[in-house]
């Protein structure tokens, strides 16, 4: 099947990659990574401004949304600029607090679809937090409680700088609890792996354009090596990973927009493919780079970083394969086992 964005949704687009193609991102990214959030915060503004967060919220808070394929294009551009922060957390977050309903609901989806705050989250089966020394709210789910943790632990090691892991105790002030919870929370779970997906083809997308012009330019024996039949075959082979799984996700994002029943599977299905296919890009990358592909100074690295976290973050290949056939349960954390950061 073949998914054409319209007019309005491209024009979307091209405004979010015009915008942030004029800003330093791989900067803002190093920056995080060492724990200094102001330019990414000023990223994330402009953002709010253009109206992404918004697209999770529902009109009811001040959103317009949610709006699944609008959120899939928008995630592509994120991973292929590779904006840092907890943008997957902020849309579970929007899911969950729209699920379990009262008082938190208004109190936080208002401020959150206008970019007024930052928040992140700790999934029901996990005990990290990405970015939570940069958040506004840290939500965590036990249970079928949801609660606004009132501290976290150290920042733990992770393979991405970028990602920055925090354990978030038990405790903190109980906002809801219930079936709906439970119930929001797997929605939750779906709607952030179904972004990771998109981020991770956008990533992958990044990292195979970086790829290609490199090759392009590099010689050997006098000639480019792009002009090598092995490195055609493994350009190929990458290219037609990421375009197997874009037809994936914007499946997934048509059956969350209808509600269908199997929408969780598309949506693991869709995770897997792209995380893949990013994952198999960065490995492209950093072979057809050679030995400058090693280097941290080189604005590859920041996307190298991050293929191998987002394909298992949010639900690892095996669990996602596992919702595909019908034999797992919702995808996985985003702490431990997000993105090999252990």
């Amino acid at each position: 099947m073949r998914f054409l964005l319209d007019d309005e949704q491209r024009e979307f687009t091209r405004t979010l990659d015009a915008m942030l193609s004029a800003a330093d991102t791989p900067a803002a990214v190093r920056a995080w990574g060492a724990g200094d959030h102001g330019p990414g915060q000023a990223l994330w503004a402009r953002l709010a401004e253009a109206g992404l967060f918004a697209l999770a919220i529902p009109e009811a808070y001040g959103g317009v949304g949610p709006l699944p394929v609008e959120l899939a294009a928008a995630f592509v551009e994120l991973g292929r600029h590779a904006v840092p922060g907890p943008v997957v957390e902020t849309v579970a977050a929007a899911v969950l607090l729209d699920g379990a309903g009262g008082p938190a609901a208004k109190e936080w989806l208002p401020r959150m679809a206008s970019g007024a705050v930052t928040v992140t989250l700790r999934p029901a089966d996990g005990a990290y937090a990405l970015d939570a020394d940069a958040a506004d709210a840290v939500f965590a789910v036990s249970g079928d409680e949801l609660r606004l943790a009132s501290g976290h632990g150290p920042l733990r090691a992770s393979s991405d700088p970028a990602r920055r892991l925090f354990r978030v105790g038990p405790g903190g002030q109980l906002l809801a609890s219930g079936p709906r919870v439970a119930k929001a929370a797997g929605a939750a779970a779906d709607w952030a792996a179904f972004a990771t997906a998109a981020q991770a083809l956008g990533t992958g997308e990044a990292l195979l354009r970086a790829t290609v012009g490199y090759v392009k330019q590099r010689t050997q024996f006098g000639v480019a090596i792009g002009s090598f039949q092995a490195v055609k075959h493994r350009l190929a082979d990458t290219l037609i990973g990421l375009e197997f799984a874009r037809p994936l996700l914007y499946g997934a994002a048509v059956a969350l927009a209808e509600g269908a029943p199997r929408a969780g599977a598309d949506v693991a299905a869709a995770k897997v493919a792209a995380g893949e296919a990013a994952y198999a890009a960065s490995r492209a990358a950093l072979q057809l780079h050679g030995a400058v592909g090693y280097t941290d100074e080189l604005d590859l690295s920041v996307w190298l970083r991050k293929a191998g976290p987002l394909r298992t973050a949010w639900g690892a290949p095996g669990v996602c394969r596992g919702r595909v056939v019908g034999t797992d349960a919702a995808p996985g954390s985003n702490g431990t086992d997000a993105g090999g950061d252990g």
